[in-house]
C-alpha cells in the first residue's frame, strides 16, 4: 500500500515537473535570441557611424584641397562710441577776408619789380631703367600643371612635389609597383590615386588625345 502511494506521488512530481522544465527551455531561448538580436543591432549601428566618419572626413579632405573654406564674417559692433559727426552745411555764407590796407599795394609793387625773374630749370634727365622679368619657379609651374588631373588639388600636387613627382608625363609613366609605392607614402590622401585613377587621366594628357580625355573624365 505505501509502496503503491509513493510510486504515484513520484508521477505527479515528475508530471509538474515536464511543464515547468519546457516553460524554462522556452524562455532561455526567447532571451538568447534577444541578447542576439541586440549584439546584431549594435553592430550595424557602429558599422554605420564608421562610414558616416569615413565620409565626412573624405568631404573635408575635399573642401581643403578646392580651397573652398569661406573667411568669417565680421559683423559690424552693435554699440558703438563713436560719435556722430554733424552734416556739412552746404549752405554756409563763405567767409571773405580783410582787404588789405591801400599803401600794401604801392608798396609791394616796386619790390616785385626789382625781383629779377628766375630762370627756366633745367629739365632732369631721366636715365632708363633696367626691368628685370621675374623668372616663375619651375617647382611651382610643374606643380600646377599636376592639378590638371581630376581629385588632385594643390595641397596634393605640393606634396607630390616634395615627393619628387612634378610632371603628368611622371605620373603617366608609373608601373604597378612604383604606383603602390608612390601611393603608401602619401598618408592620409593614400587612395586617391586608385580612386581617382591618376594614371589613367596622365597617360591620355600626355599622348593628348583630349577627345578622349574628356569623354571619360569629363572637361577640363
Amino acid at each position: 500500500m505505501d509502496t503503491t502511494t509513493s510510486a504515484q506521488h513520484s508521477t505527479a512530481s515528475i508530471d509538474l515537473m515536464g511543464p515547468i522544465t519546457m516553460v524554462h527551455i522556452v524562455l532561455m531561448i526567447v532571451l538568447a535570441a534577444a541578447a542576439i538580436l541586440i549584439i546584431w543591432w549594435g553592430s550595424v549601428l557602429r558599422r554605420r557611424r564608421r562610414q558616416a566618419d569615413r565620409q565626412v572626413a573624405e568631404n573635408r579632405e575635399i573642401a581643403e584641397e578646392a580651397g573652398a573654406t569661406a573667411p568669417p564674417a565680421v559683423e559690424a559692433p552693435l554699440g558703438s562710441d563713436v560719435p556722430a559727426t554733424s552734416p556739412v552745411r552746404r549752405d554756409a555764407e563763405p567767409i571773405t577776408p580783410p582787404a588789405p590796407p591801400p599803401h600794401a599795394e604801392s608798396i609791394s609793387e616796386p619790390a616785385a619789380a626789382a625781383v629779377p625773374p628766375a630762370p627756366p630749370a633745367a629739365e632732369p634727365t631721366v636715365e632708363p631703367v633696367s626691368v628685370v622679368t621675374p623668372v616663375a619657379a619651375p617647382a611651382a609651374s610643374s606643380a600646377s600643371e599636376l592639378t590638371q588631373l581630376k581629385g588632385l588639388g594643390p595641397k596634393l600636387a605640393s606634396t607630390l612635389a616634395e615627393l619628387g613627382y612634378t610632371r603628368v608625363d611622371q605620373i603617366a609613366d608609373l608601373s604597378p609597383a612604383e604606383a603602390e609605392a608612390l601611393d603608401a607614402r602619401l598618408g592620409a590622401f593614400q587612395g586617391r590615386m586608385a580612386r581617382d585613377r591618376w594614371i589613367e587621366q596622365a597617360r591620355l594628357l600626355t599622348a593628348g588625345d583630349r577627345s578622349g580625355y574628356e569623354a571619360a573624365f569629363g572637361r577640363l
